[in-house]
């Protein structure tokens, strides 16, 4: 009976999550009037992120298909660490939505930025430059814990190292395009987490 609570709860977050970011990724689309080219990334980078991104999802939807194909990579958490799982998926829902209401038609699914976009420095980007990336991973972590299943937490981990190693590329795009301004912005926030302290280094 447990297993059945908990499968409805990873659903929920799951699809919750990615209910979310569909609409705002085709609103921002429709609303820009522009539609990015996935090769701005280059072809390696973007052939690594779709594969990852492919075992990503279609791991959470053979564990809600049937908890026992994913048996194999069981970890054996007690219950209140599956709640727990719950609770952070709950957490991790609620600030995709502020991410997304925050950014708008600035979210793209590469590196590039669209050709009117604004710097974003408020709602959560007033904290942290690249929060879809953390808020993402952490949120098929939450997903992971629930499901009981350390391959699931393993390719969140992964996915966020993949995204972080593309973000210098999209941070020089950024500073390209905004300058100086860009580079101030850095100095007060943090790339993936809030910045406990400033920084007087500057950008090159």
């Amino acid at each position: 009976m447990n297993e059945t609570i908990f499968r409805i709860l990873a659903a929920v977050i799951l699809f919750s999550g990615a209910g979310i970011s569909i609409y705002f990724r085709r609103k921002a689309d429709r609303d820009s009037g522009e539609k990015l080219s996935r090769s701005a990334d280059g072809t390696p980078m973007m052939l690594v992120i779709r594969i990852f991104g492919l075992i990503l999802w279609l791991s959470p939807l053979v564990y809600l298909a049937n908890p026992q194909w994913m048996a194999w990579s069981n970890i054996g958490l007690p219950e209140w660490a599956r709640w727990f799982g719950f609770g952070l998926g709950i957490i991790n829902v609620g600030l995709i939505y502020w991410l997304f209401v925050s950014i708008g038609s600035g979210i793209t699914p590469v590196s590039a930025t669209r050709k009117e976009h604004k710097l974003v420095t408020y709602g959560i980007y007033r904290w942290v430059r690249h929060p879809l990336y953390t808020v993402g991973s952490s949120l098929h972590i939450s997903f992971g814990l629930m499901a009981d299943n350390w391959f699931i937490i393993l390719l969140a981990i992964l996915a966020f190292i993949v995204m972080a190693i593309r973000t210098p590329k999209e941070e020089a795009n950024l500073i390209e395009k905004f300058g100086d301004e860009y580079r101030e912005y850095m100095k007060r926030t943090g790339r993936f987490l809030p910045k406990l302290w400033k920084s007087t280094k500057v950008h090159k």
